[in-house]
């Protein structure tokens, strides 16, 4: 009977040990052929792309003309609006002007004056010359007319000096804008004593066109030079653009104006103007604002998705599917984004597919399902 027993026992356990080992041989199998991985592709995109600069400027007026008075008085007259537009001529302020209309008739009188005694001094030569010949009159006495009209020519003379000087400055009574433009802030009241020493009224600035400066560095320089041969720094720069403080774009383009003629042997920059169209004076000098210009083309640029890619140590990777639909992780050297895209400069082709969700999720070489990222599966 326990003979009996010890046998069932023994047939029990090869069976189970045959149930183990035929379910161990099924989960293996199952392992070994797992269903490609899904994945959305796309293509790498093939154009010539501009490349924009970008420097940080600052707004100056295309003249800027200090306004000063010129003669010593009271203001008595404010002849323009604080801010507003001037025109050329334009009366700014007005210095008293009755001591110099006095110094103006008095100069008259004193041109008169002289004008008189030098009538009398030629009627005298004049006169005594013929009385010479005839030994009527000494040669003394007409030598002694002769200087008399010389010194009278001479009083004229500078009594019209005077005369011109006092309606000078009867005229710089009269401060006038020498320039169309905006007039600032006045800097002197109606009541102030003003003169040549008291500093500057106020300012006008010419602001259409406006000045835009800013700085590009010497190597910035020497690229563009070697990319535009023959041609004038920036000059070939199809427009300038004009972003504002806001981050708004200025809606008129701006053109190159001037360069200047030596880089700052502080910080290795050039300063370079733009000019840009100012109608409506929305840009003031003091504004700052940062100017964009193309610079140079890349021809034939490769062009990827910013979101194929994966930073890893300062450089980036992402990841292309091959013929037999296998991944791939590649190392990549991109260049400058332009809006959405990013110029790849090494390490992909033209016609590559590209895994358009980056390279995180994808196991070097292994087996996946590439799905055209403009298919309706693709979007799911």
């Amino acid at each position: 009977m326990e003979s009996s027993t010890s046998g069932r026992a023994r047939a029990l356990l090869c069976l189970g040990a045959l149930a183990a080992a035929l379910s161990g041989g099924c989960s293996k199998e199952a392992a070994v052929a797992p269903a490609p991985q899904d994945v959305r592709v796309t293509g790498v995109e093939t154009r010539d792309v501009p490349i924009s600069a970008e420097w940080v400027g600052s707004l100056d007026g295309l003249v800027n003309a200090q306004i000063h008075a010129q003669v010593q008085g009271y203001i008595v007259r404010l002849g323009y609006k604080e801010g507003a537009p001037v025109h050329r001529g334009d009366l700014l302020f007005e210095i008293d002007p009755r001591p110099f209309k006095a110094a103006l008739e008095q100069a008259q009188g004193l041109l008169a004056q002289a004008e008189a005694q030098l009538g009398k001094a030629q009627l005298d030569v004049k006169r005594f010359t013929p009385l010479v010949q005839e030994k009527a009159v000494s040669r003394e006495e007409l030598d002694d007319a002769v200087q008399a009209r010389l010194a009278a020519q001479a009083q004229v003379s500078s009594a019209h000096g005077a005369l011109e000087e006092a309606q000078l400055a009867l005229g710089f009574t009269r401060v006038v804008s020498p320039v169309d433009g905006i007039a600032g802030l006045a800097k002197a009241q109606i009541g102030d004593l003003v003169g040549p020493s008291t500093g500057i009224l106020t300012t006008v600035s010419a602001v259409d066109p406006i000045k835009a400066y800013f700085p590009i560095s010497e190597q910035s320089y020497l690229d563009f030079r070697a990319s535009h041969a023959g041609s004038s720094a920036l000059g070939d720069a199809t427009s300038f653009e004009l972003i504002l403080a806001d981050g708004s774009v200025y809606p008129r383009k701006g053109t190159f104006y001037a360069i200047d003629n030596q880089v700052d042997g502080n910080t290795g920059t050039l300063r370079a103007v733009a000019l840009f169209p100012n109608p409506d004076a929305l840009l003031r000098p003091g504004q700052f604002a940062r100017v964009r210009a193309v610079v140079s083309t890349y021809k034939g640029a490769l062009l990827v998705p910013r979101r194929v890619l994966a930073e890893l140590q300062g450089g980036y990777q992402l990841a292309t599917v091959d013929e037999t639909n296998h991944a791939h992780i590649v190392n990549v050297k991109i260049g400058p984004q332009v809006g959405g895209d990013v110029v790849i400069e090494a390490g992909i082709h033209q016609g590559d597919r590209i895994v358009a969700d980056g390279p995180q999720k994808i196991r070097e070489g292994a087996a996946v399902n590439p799905i055209p990222l403009d298919t309706p599966q693709a979007s799911k």
